[in-house]
């Protein structure tokens, strides 16, 4: 027999204790993947921002071996230091204790255990802020937990998570809705180990389609990590291994040459918005906008973007279009390519944007009347009021 309500998370009573204390937001990061770093610098940022008088906060680190620690919520230890990325090691408050969230939906309660010790309460979890980049938490395996545990989580859930790391599937889903994509290909693991000689020969043929340079990345990273500018078949070999060693898939994609424009997404009460889109210059000193550019060197981007009023309302059309394709919710940043042609093609989104200060989310809602914090409170707000499960 179908129902018309399906079955949500069973509703928890608040004790009186609940409902005095403020609201506790454990934010988690760091993790198994390559953006680990990058992760702490924008956990960094996020605690900086939350309000203290409102919110209690647990900082939870995923160190890089999958050990869920104890950290010093000190977001100056989180900062970029003479160009190297901090690590959760360096700010976890013990090299054996581990942090263990329940799977039991009637319980959001947190222990805390070391060898040899008996674990200890930390108290119980009312949202989870998931500041993971990359596989192992921005792809929805977080998510998966999380719903698991009945805790709300901001951000986006279980599927578009994983449609949104996935580039390959993200877009076909993006072609099923109608919107612009640019000519790609995808070599599985399996394509590769067989027969690497007939991969080499596809990847000519879309060379002689499309034209060089191609770009070799891998299907599930981000932070513009992994990824190789080829100009001929010299460097092919070396950009697929180098791909390779960040995700087994990966995907070639032709030069699509236009402006870099970004475009920011939040869900509001009445439905998601978009920002004024920024556009991110060329790069003189790097091949295109690579993870040096990103964030060691600071390459700074236009905000706004100088369009014209019809492009503003095209990109931003877009984006929401992207974010509702998707099923997202919560925020997406959204990355386009205005070509030479004037038309916008969309490149990927990015369900958990960089939140780091220089980071161009943040900064294209500060430029739309939204500040740091309040974001950040926003979308802690809206994590809150949504509820676990099918919805």
């Amino acid at each position: 027999m179908s129902s018309e309500n399906p079955p949500q998370s069973p509703e928890r009573a608040e004790s009186p204790e609940q409902q005095r204390r403020k609201p506790r937001v454990a934010v988690v990061f760091g993790g198994r993947s390559s953006e680990h770093g990058i992760s702490v610098v924008t956990a960094g940022a996020v605690m900086k921002a939350i309000d203290r008088t409102k919110y209690d906060v647990l900082p939870i680190g995923i160190t890089t071996d999958g050990r869920w620690a104890l950290t010093a919520g000190e977001p100056e230890r989180m900062a970029i230091t003479d160009r190297k990325v901090p690590d959760v090691a360096q700010l976890a408050e013990s090299t054996e204790g581990s942090v263990v969230l329940s799977v039991d939906p009637g319980s959001r309660e947190v222990l805390y255990s070391e060898p040899g010790s008996v674990p200890k309460a930390l108290g119980e979890v009312d949202v989870v802020f998931p500041v993971l980049h990359g596989p192992y938490g921005e792809d929805g395996t977080l998510q998966g937990l999380l719903e698991l545990s009945g805790v709300p989580y901001v951000g986006a859930g279980v599927l578009a998570s994983a449609v949104g790391q996935d580039k390959e599937y993200m877009k076909r889903v993006f072609l099923s809705f109608g919107l612009p994509v640019g000519p790609y290909e995808v070599v599985r693991p399996r394509e590769w180990d067989h027969d690497p000689s007939a991969v080499r020969e596809r990847i000519v043929d879309f060379a002689g389609e499309h034209g060089w340079p191609l770009f070799i990345k891998p299907a599930r990273g981000g932070s513009s990590m992994g990824i190789t500018k080829v100009d001929g078949l010299e460097g092919l070999d070396a950009a697929i291994e180098e791909a390779r060693r960040h995700d087994p898939k990966f995907l070639v994609e032709s030069l699509l040459r236009g402006r870099e424009i970004e475009c920011g997404v939040l869900e509001f009460e009445d439905g998601p918005r978009a920002s004024v889109p920024a556009e991110i210059p060329p790069v003189t000193a790097h091949e295109f906008y690579d993870f040096e550019a990103k964030y060691i060197d600071s390459a700074a981007g236009l905000v706004p973007a100088p369009l014209t009023e019809e492009q503003t309302a095209e990109v931003q059309r877009l984006a929401v279009a992207a974010f509702d394709a998707t099923s997202c919710e919560g925020l997406v940043r959204a990355d386009f390519f205005l070509t030479e042609d004037g038309t916008f093609v969309i490149n990927e989104i990015n369900t958990l944007p960089g939140f780091t200060p220089i980071s161009m989310y943040p900064r294209m809602w500060q430029e739309s009347g939204v500040s740091y914090p309040e974001l950040v409170d926003r979308l802690i707000q809206a994590a809150l009021t949504r509820s676990t499960g099918l919805r």
